[in-house]
């Protein structure tokens, strides 16, 4: 019940903007911001374009039944940014959190690189890697890894001081206690990390994808735009929502299977 209650609470917003969408174009308001709805497609012709992308034999012109395809350049370029990100970011943070001298010889580079947006390291990128995944990958980490480093390393400070005494007087091995005690502690904060690092890089790949690939989200855009097609720019928008919706409901089963006994949570 508590669940459908969710479900019930949450359809009348979308289906009041679906309808101030098609009365907006229809009626062709102009928005402040010099927004001109004229320019919009209707919701009809995008969910027409949603069919197609997906099945194909509605439009049929050459992105037809391409989402598959366009589906898995895209995430498979997140999922491995993403993991090269949490392979170097959970140990650096763990080390940064435990250790003031680790915390004090690496924090200063990071608050220096941090600042520094994902779009602006594009150019340097594209000139060393060049065209292609390799490139959007690159984006991808930059952009996955500072969220997890930061929030692994507020985990790990954050490990009450009585779980470091129990283990003491338990007579617990350093390592042993880093397993057994700072990283299951610190689990929520990282997988938090995780999750939010996860999203930024649905937000990346897009700008990855705009050069120098033909297969993705990002590309399908670009061609989108090139060519006129609106309705395949708002269809490629709605399947990056739908796939980042996806991938961060998938993080947050993991995060309660893994956490589901944990009393810290």
């Amino acid at each position: 019940m508590s669940r459908l209650r969710q479900v019930l609470l949450a359809l009348p917003l979308p289906f009041v903007l679906i309808g101030l969408w098609q009365v907006g174009v229809t009626q062709q308001w102009e928005l402040p911001l010099d927004i001109r709805m004229a320019n919009v497609p209707t919701p009809l012709a995008v969910l027409n374009r949603l069919r197609d992308f997906a099945f194909g034999g509605v439009i049929d012109d050459a992105f037809s039944g391409t989402f598959a395809t366009h589906l898995w350049a895209s995430a498979s370029r997140v999922l491995t940014g993403f993991t090269w990100a949490a392979l170097l970011a959970v140990p650096t943070g763990v080390a940064m959190g435990r250790s003031r001298l680790v915390s004090s010889a690496v924090e200063p580079t990071i608050s220096l690189l941090r600042p520094v947006p994902v779009t602006a390291w594009v150019p340097l990128v594209l000139i060393v890697i060049g065209l292609g995944s390799r490139a959007t990958v690159v984006l991808v980490f930059l952009a996955c890894v500072y969220p997890i480093l930061l929030n692994t390393i507020a985990g790990v400070k954050a490990v009450p001081p009585r779980l470091m005494e129990a283990a003491d007087m338990l007579g617990t091995k350093p390592v042993a206690r880093l397993w057994r005690v700072v990283l299951p502690a610190a689990l929520p904060s990282i997988l938090t990390g995780m999750r939010v690092a996860l999203g930024f890089g649905w937000v990346i790949v897009v700008v990855g994808e705009t050069v120098g690939v033909t297969t993705g989200f990002g590309s399908v855009i670009i061609e989108a735009q090139q060519t006129s097609k609106t309705d395949l720019i708002v269809a490629g928008m709605a399947f990056i929502g739908l796939a980042g919706f996806a991938t961060d409901k998938a993080m947050t089963g993991l995060i309660r299977v893994a956490l589901r006994d944990r009393p810290l949570l």
